[in-house]
């Protein structure tokens, strides 16, 4: 925390421009030892232009523009310089190790967010979202990234640990002075205050399922026998021709892959190889590959050939699906409708039908609804409720949930209050865990080590 560090802040490649961020009490100094400002001086705030030039001859390397953030007012609450170069990897290699000579270190990945949270300018909720920020995928987990950042979630987990702080008052003030004429916590306000607790937590848990699908997106697998229509289907909701469609069986030779965006919701859909017995060595990997992808997916959309009985084939998927939840397309309604929709569903009875026409659009409307419906948990608006994204704040979410449970359990069977405040306090730090307020340092070292460099 004490040393000035620096980084190449922008996306390794050619651009237009190139940010080297440097950040620390020594900033400003370093930042005058490279760059020739024509007689101007850098002021809070304020762009400005100059070159930068080698230290040692005095050589120039780029044409520039800098600015100067002093601290506390600043992204990492310390003294920060930003060095805007032309977008070459060449010119911010070099103006780098300029920078570097003056003393500088280089900055470790997730470096500069890690001193705005060290700083106090974040918690360990809003870093958390600076990441998923720059990896969102959708806009729909974009948003979700920015209300993090807003704080929305700091202040519910605050307005949370508030509550078990004065229940930790009031449990301990009845332990430490039972004599004293004091209004005395009995059990049932005890458990009711627990109850209403966890109340809060289950609604934040209840858009969990949702949030992690948002931030994460949906291993949805395409399935079925060869030529009904997969790659149709692949193709429809990409909007563009990805894969091919002939009227041969056996086409797709192996799994195609796509990562799209479905009304917000990062989809990530595989396309795979028909199902069937072949002699073909090559379409046999592919039917491998298929089975691999089957049992990682998250969802699964099955497609039937409506025009044509059901066969063998056929019934030899719907046995591998057997009770997990998919969609069956129901394809090719243009050719007619002969397939037993009351077999698919008696051999399926988690599944959702869609009767569809692939190759002309027909239905595809319909199955971003019901993927929309699927993530969403049937509620296609959840404006009004936050989201909780993150993996590592479920989980604390669902210990702390865990530990008031027990101390109601305790107060329940008659124990000693000391049994429950233990629990409460448990809680109570878990849910400090989310925001850094009690959280370990190798945790915080974990939380930044997925950051990229510069940030």
């Amino acid at each position: 925390m004490n040393d000035t560090i620096a980084a190449i802040a922008t996306a390794y490649g050619e651009g237009g421009i190139g940010i080297i961020r440097i950040s620390g009490s020594d900033a400003l100094d370093a930042s005058c030892k490279i760059f020739n400002f024509n007689g101007n001086k850098l002021k809070n705030r304020f762009m400005t232009y100059g070159h930068v030039k080698e230290l040692s001859s005095g050589k120039i390397i780029d044409e520039a523009l800098a600015v100067y953030m002093k601290g506390p007012a600043s992204y990492t609450g310390e003294d920060v310089v930003e060095i805007n170069c032309h977008g070459s990897m060449v010119s911010l290699r070099r103006t780098l190790q300029e920078i570097l000579r003056c003393g500088v270190r280089m900055a470790e990945p997730g470096e500069f967010t890690k001193r705005a949270f060290l700083n106090g300018r974040l918690d360990l909720s809003q870093a958390e979202a600076v990441i998923d920020i720059i990896k969102a995928k959708s806009d729909k987990s974009f948003d979700v990234a920015m209300s993090q950042l807003d704080g929305s979630l700091s202040a519910e987990i605050n307005k949370i640990r508030q509550k078990l702080l004065d229940l930790l008052v009031d449990i301990a003030v009845n332990i430490d002075y039972p004599d004293e004429d004091i209004e005395e916590i009995t059990s049932e306000k005890i458990i009711n205050n627990i109850s209403a607790i966890n109340d809060m937590i289950e609604k934040l848990l209840s858009g969990a399922h949702t949030g992690r699908m948002v931030r994460e997106g949906i291993n949805m697998v395409i399935v079925g026998k060869p030529n009904v229509g997969k790659s149709s289907l692949m193709n429809a909701l990409m909007k563009e021709t990805r894969a091919i469609v002939t009227e041969i069986p056996g086409t797709t030779r192996d799994t195609i892959e796509e990562g799209i965006s479905i009304r917000g919701i990062p989809v990530f859909l595989t396309d795979t190889a028909g199902i069937r017995e072949t002699d073909d060595p090559v379409e046999k990997i592919g039917i491998e590959k298929t089975k691999e992808a089957f049992n990682k997916a998250d969802f699964i959309i099955y497609i039937v050939d409506s025009s044509t009985k059901i066969e063998d084939e056929d019934i030899n998927i719907m046995d591998y699906i057997g009770e997990r939840k998919c969609f069956v397309l129901m394809n090719k309604q243009d050719k007619g409708s002969v397939a037993d929709k009351s077999e698919i569903m008696k051999r399926l009875p988690n599944a959702h039908i869609i009767e569809t026409v692939l190759t002309s659009g027909i239905g595809v409307e319909e199955i971003e609804e019901a993927i929309e419906r699927l993530v969403y948990e049937g509620e296609i608006s959840q404006k009004d409720n936050l989201m909780v994204s993150n993996v590592r704040h479920i989980e604390l979410l669902h210990r702390a949930k865990e530990s008031l449970e027990q101390a109601a359990g305790m107060v329940s069977c008659g124990e000693a209050l000391d049994f429950a405040e233990t629990d409460v306090r448990e809680a109570y730090e878990e849910l400090g865990e989310i925001t850094g307020d009690a959280v370990s340092e190798d945790i915080i070292d974990e939380v930044f080590a997925r950051f990229c460099l510069g940030k």
